[in-house]
C-alpha cells in the first residue's frame, strides 16, 4: 500500500499540515523541514493522490482521450502525439476506445469526469452529438479530433478532407481512369461523409456523373473494404480504380483485387486517405492522402491546456492540409 501524508508525518515528528505544506512548497515551512519531508517522502516512495489534490487546486492533471478504434493505426499515432505532449507538461493520459460506438463514447465520456479530468481529446464515433453537447454544456473542455462540434468550450481540429479526397480522385482521373469506385466508411461518420463529398466533386469537374453501382457501404476496417470490393470486381463492367475511405479499408481493397486474380495497377488502381505505417512498406506500397497524425495529437493536447489556462471560450476549427503521396498501387 502507497504511503500516506499522514505516514510522513509520523516518520517527521511533525503535524500532517506540516507535510502538506512542505510538499506544496507553503513559505510557512522552514527550509530544514521542506528538506527533511521531501527526502522522506522520495525514501518512502510517496505519490500524491491525483483526485485528492484535484479537490484543492481544482486540478488533476490528467485529461481523458476517447478513440473510436485503437485497431486503427492512424489513432494510435494520433495518441502517441496527445501522450508525448501531456507527458512534457506533467499530465497523464487515460484511453478509452469507442468501438465506433455513441453509447459506450458516452459511458466513457461519464466515467471520466466522475474521475476530474481536467478535459478531454475526443474523435467523436458519429454525428450523434447530443451527448457530447451535454457535457460541453456543463463547463468541460474538450478538443474533437476528425470531427467538427460547434460550441464555445470546444476546438476542432480536423485535415480537409473534402480537398484530400478530391486530390486522391484527381490523380487517378490524370492517369485515365474513369471508372472509378468509392469504398467507404462508417455512414453516420462526417469524416466518411466529406471524403465521399470529395470524391463526388472531382468525377463532377471532370463531367463525369455518379455510378451508383461503383460506390459501396463499408466500415473504416480492412475486413469491410474486403467485402465490398469483391462486389465492386464482380460487376459487369467493374470499376478500373477504387478510393478507399481510409487506408484500413484500402488495405482490404488491395486484398480482394490480388484474390479476384487482378493486377494491381494494371487491372485496378487503389488509392487510400491517411497514411497509415503499413502503408509504406514495400510489399504494399499504397498511394494515399497524408494527414499529421502525430503532429495532430500533439496539437489538440496544447489547445487544451491553452483552453484550460485562459479559461475562457475558445471555440476555434483548425483544418490541416492533406498532401498527395504517390505510390505503386496508382
Amino acid at each position: 500500500m502507497s504511503p500516506t501524508i499522514k505516514d510522513i508525518a509520523l516518520r517527521a515528528g511533525v503535524s500532517y499540515a506540516t507535510v502538506s505544506r512542505a510538499l506544496n512548497n507553503h513559505p510557512e515551512v522552514s527550509k530544514a523541514t521542506r528538506e527533511k519531508v521531501l527526502h522522506l517522502a522520495k525514501e518512502m516512495g510517496y505519490r500524491p493522490n491525483a483526485i485528492a489534490r484535484g479537490l484543492v487546486t481544482k486540478e488533476t492533471r490528467t485529461i481523458g482521450l476517447v478513440l473510436p478504434d485503437i485497431t486503427n493505426p492512424f489513432f494510435p499515432e494520433v495518441a502517441r502525439g496527445v501522450e508525448e505532449a501531456a507527458s512534457e507538461s506533467g499530465y497523464s493520459v487515460f484511453l478509452c476506445n469507442t468501438d465506433w460506438s455513441s453509447e459506450r463514447e458516452e459511458e466513457h465520456l461519464h466515467a471520466l469526469m466522475q474521475k476530474q479530468v481536467d478535459g478531454f481529446i475526443v474523435a467523436p464515433s458519429s454525428d450523434q452529438l447530443t451527448h457530447l453537447l451535454k457535457i460541453l454544456d456543463a463547463g468541460c473542455k474538450a478538443v474533437f479530433i476528425s470531427g467538427v462540434i460547434s460550441h464555445p468550450n470546444s476546438v476542432s481540429i480536423i485535415i480537409d478532407n473534402v480537398r484530400g479526397a478530391q486530390m486522391a480522385v484527381e490523380h487517378l482521373l490524370k492517369k485515365g481512369h474513369r471508372q472509378i469506385g468509392f469504398v467507404g466508411g462508417v455512414q453516420d461518420v462526417a469524416t466518411n461523409n466529406e471524403r465521399f463529398l470529395g470524391y463526388r466533386k472531382a468525377l463532377e469537374s471532370w463531367g463525369i456523373g455518379l455510378e451508383w453501382d461503383y460506390i459501396r457501404k463499408g466500415d473504416f476496417r480492412r475486413e469491410g473494404g474486403l467485402a465490398v470490393t469483391k462486389e465492386l470486381l464482380r460487376l459487369e463492367e467493374r470499376p478500373t480504380a477504387i478510393f478507399a475511405a481510409n487506408d484500413l479499408t484500402a488495405l482490404g481493397v488491395l486484398q480482394a483485387v490480388k484474390e479476384e486474380g487482378l493486377a494491381i495497377p494494371q487491372d485496378v488502381a487503389v488509392v487510400g486517405f491517411d497514411d497509415i505505417q503499413f502503408a509504406s512498406l514495400p510489399e504494399i506500397e499504397l498511394t494515399t492522402i497524408a494527414q499529421p497524425k502525430f503532429q495532430m495529437g500533439r496539437l489538440a493536447f496544447q489547445k487544451l491546456l491553452q483552453m484550460n489556462k485562459e479559461d475562457g471560450p475558445a471555440k476555434e476549427r483548425i483544418i490541416l492540409r492533406p498532401k498527395l503521396v504517390v505510390r505503386k498501387t496508382s
